[in-house]
């Protein structure tokens, strides 16, 4: 498919100064099943058939394949974990494993969709599934104009080992009872009766959460199984959802920058040259030859938010507040009784 063919021409690079954990969003212990369900559900969400044209969103879904396929790789990962990126160059480039070359980022996304090109996704099984934990995360314009990771500390129960029994329905056996000439009854029988017992304890971890440029109110950054967990089942989500905090200069709406300049009387009226400091550092001019309008909004294209997963950029919209004297002099009257005789 000709949609492949950023993601594989991106195979074997690395993912300079990204956590392939990160990258997958798992924690550094994850087991295979996590990292399945986690590509799963990014490789749909990224996938370059759901987000056509979009460059930053196939540079996501070759990421997402290519840290999918080394870590779920025994020795690759094993090498990733002792000794990070460097070690997987040392060991492609000594022949060691496929060294990326022979890694079809298709192959992968086929074996866990049919080779159905991001259209439909598998039907989940229904285990039982511990609660989802979602943490509001204010992040500043800054952050959501450059990107940014942010380390936020979070604390969650953790199943461990307790001493004892503990009666459970972990492990049931069906099997046919024949009731009849050609009848046959499904039964279902549990077998066993007692599993060791567990205990929850509370344990805290940083987690670094990428803000990718752009990002907008309410959307959310998912970590699969990362949440409270449940005794014989699986772990629920924990989800950042991003708000924007209060700029002391600057207003979000959308993707769109608001912000207020203010200019003396005289500048209104002969015009002026003004900069001022975006959000980034670079500087934007705001200067005007003609006249200036108290609450006058002009906008200047192109110098908004960033929009998410584009390269292109929302509005900004400067309103001008014009500060008169608070008082004139008698010959200030007179001049200006002057210059307005007309």
């Amino acid at each position: 498919m000709l949609l492949f063919l950023f993601a594989v021409s991106y195979v074997g690079r690395s993912i300079a100064g990204k956590n392939l954990y990160d990258v997958l969003q798992v924690p550094k212990g994850a087991s295979e099943d996590q990292m399945k369900k986690a590509y799963r559900k990014l490789a749909l969400k990224y996938h370059p058939d759901k987000n056509p044209g979009n460059e930053e969103a196939t540079k996501r879904f070759a990421e997402i394949n290519n840290a999918y396929e080394v870590l779920t790789d025994r020795e690759k990962r094993e090498i990733y974990d002792r000794y990070g990126e460097e070690g997987l160059k040392q060991h492609a480039a000594s022949g060691g494993g496929r060294g990326g070359g022979g890694m079809n980022f298709q192959d992968i996304f086929s074996s866990f969709f049919g080779g159905g090109g991001g259209q439909s996704e598998e039907e989940e099984e229904k285990t039982v599934k511990g609660h989802d934990v979602i943490v509001d995360l204010h992040a500043t314009l800054e952050d959501l104009y450059m990107g940014s990771s942010l380390k936020v500390w979070r604390e969650k129960n953790v199943v461990k080992p307790a001493p004892g029994k503990r009666q459970c329905n972990c492990r049931n056996e069906v099997y046919h009872k024949q009731i009849g000439p050609g009848m046959f009854q499904q039964i279902t029988q549990q077998v066993c009766e007692e599993c060791p017992n567990v205990k929850y304890e509370r344990e805290g971890e940083f987690v670094t959460v990428d803000i990718e440029k752009g990002m907008r109110d309410g959307q959310e950054i998912v970590f699969y199984e990362d949440g409270e967990p449940t005794v014989d089942g699986e772990a629920g989500d924990l989800k950042f959802k991003i708000y924007t905090a209060p700029h002391e200069r600057f207003r979000r709406e959308g993707n769109d920058l608001h912000t207020t300049v203010t200019i003396s009387l005289r500048d209104s009226l002969v015009g002026f040259e003004k900069s001022i400091p975006h959000l980034d550092g670079h500087s934007v001019a705001v200067g005007s030859k003609g006249i200036t309008k108290p609450k006058e909004v002009r906008r200047i294209r192109g110098e908004g938010m960033p929009v998410h997963l584009s390269t292109n950029k929302g509005n900004l919209f400067v309103t001008y507040e014009v500060l008169f004297p608070s008082s004139l002099t008698e010959e200030q009257k007179r001049k200006i009784k002057e210059v307005f005789a007309s």
